[in-house]
């Protein structure tokens, strides 16, 4: 069950965290070119204000992955992509399967409204001349599709189909950029945005179902023919993760909204642009630990943790040096190539850039712990996601409301200061089995 640096799920995800190493900051640079600071600003709080999209996931996309992976340990795929093996593990992953879909488009038909609705109250809070009632309309509704397939696509990667799943994300993430430049060049603006969040889900639907058809069919199948009472086993656990993830919503992606509130267009896109870059440095980083993310869960259930404990340490201190790396290189660009690439200039200062990214270096280090101790099924961090995300939304409004925008992110990288030695404690309790 080992992996390797050249198994098919290292390779595939590699793939397509390389492709954002290229697209991500091609698009950074595409988006000035194209697109007035103004306009820029409206884009980047479009793509903040869509993460609201985490109070109706709730952490529900992890538990899926973890539950699916559990089931699957006991399971395996046939050359035609169905499933076989204990046949009571199969029924309960059809039944998982069923209750995911149901409650992911329920959930979805009525957050995402709620989400349109805050979105047109902030937007429409500053004057302009920039037309972004439709885009916005129609980016939240194509998000409706997204959050579906995510959870879809959550499913299958719990079946130990990282590098599959990878491919996938991988089709999609090349057919909205595509679309995105052209339309950006063609002078779409905010339409760009919004258009190929549309054309990018389409496209992805089509591949889910032909990849899958008949697995999907089988689950399909079974789950007609018996029940199991997921609701039971999910919704206490569910209620635990809500608080950490729409904790997470405040601790990773509330500063934009601030900014714009506070400080104006201009600087929430200063913002949004230097967020966007730190987060593409920590997803190729993260792949370290993306690739194992099934695995954990189904070491845990076999309780093979003389395996597991060598492999995440490993993962995690190559995630932590590729961050490392990541971030040096930013720096080098901002201190001493910035007059060749312009687009530096759209970041944060190399003061508040400093904070972020030191930030960001914590932030792997907590993910990293997180997914070892969840995939027990349990959320042992509810409290300091809560503790975290109420300090930092305080804090970072404290900071825009009586000090200069030079130190934005002071409230953010405080919360380190106390929260990772709380995470080291928790962690101990399950580090080589839970006692």
């Amino acid at each position: 069950m080992k992996k390797t640096f050249l198994s098919y799920d290292f390779r595939h995800t590699a793939i397509n965290q390389v492709w954002r190493l290229f697209s991500g900051p091609l698009m950074l640079i595409l988006i000035p070119l194209y697109l007035s600071a103004e306009t820029q600003g409206y884009w980047y709080t479009f793509v903040s204000l869509a993460a609201l999209a985490i109070f109706a996931d709730m952490g529900f996309s992890t538990i899926l992955l973890q539950f699916s992976a559990h089931e699957f340990a006991h399971l395996k795929f046939e050359s035609d992509n169905t499933l076989s093996g204990d046949q009571m593990h199969l029924e309960r992953l059809a039944t998982l399967l069923q209750f995911a879909m149901k409650w992911s488009g329920g959930i979805g038909l009525i957050a995402f409204p709620i989400i349109l609705i805050v979105g047109f109250i902030i937007l429409n809070a500053k004057q302009t001349e920039i037309h972004w009632i439709l885009p916005w309309a129609i980016y939240g509704l194509a998000s409706v599709f997204i959050f579906v397939n995510s959870m879809l696509l959550s499913f299958i990667e719990g079946c130990n189909s990282v590098g599959e799943v990878q491919k996938i994300r991988f089709f999609i993430s090349l057919v909205t950029f595509i679309s995105t430049v052209i339309l950006l060049i063609l002078g779409s603006e905010l339409y760009a945005l919004a258009i190929s969040l549309v054309i990018g889900t389409v496209s992805g639907t089509i591949i889910i179902f032909s990849r899958y058809k008949y697995m999907l069919k089988q689950c399909f199948m079974l789950s007609n023919n018996i029940t199991h009472d997921w609701k039971q086993d999910i919704l206490p656990l569910l209620g635990k993760y809500a608080v950490s993830w729409i904790s997470g919503y405040f601790i990773l992606f509330a500063f934009t909204p601030i900014a714009f509130h506070y400080y104006g267009v201009v600087e929430a896109g200063k913002i949004g642009f230097s967020i966007a870059i730190c987060t593409a440095i920590f997803g190729i980083s993260n792949i370290w630990m993306t690739v194992i993310i099934p695995k954990i869960n189904m070491y845990v259930a076999h309780k093979d943790y003389n395996t597991l404990d060598p492999i995440f340490t490993k993962h995690l201190i190559l995630a932590g040096i590729s961050y490392i790396l990541g971030i040096g290189t930013l720096f080098i660009i901002v201190l001493f190539l910035k007059d060749i690439l312009p687009f530096a200039n759209r970041l944060v200062s190399p003061f508040s850039l400093s904070i972020i990214t030191l930030g960001w270096l914590f932030q792997i280090i907590i993910n990293g712990y997180a997914m070892y101790m969840r995939a027990h099924k349990e959320e042992p961090l509810m409290l300091l996601s809560f503790v975290t995300g109420a300090y930092i939304v305080i804090t970072t409004l404290l900071v825009a409301m009586y000090l200069p925008f030079e130190y934005f992110f002071l409230g953010f990288l405080s919360s380190y200061i106390w929260g990772i030695p709380w995470v080291l404690i928790i962690f101990r309790k399950y580090r080589g089995g839970k006692n």
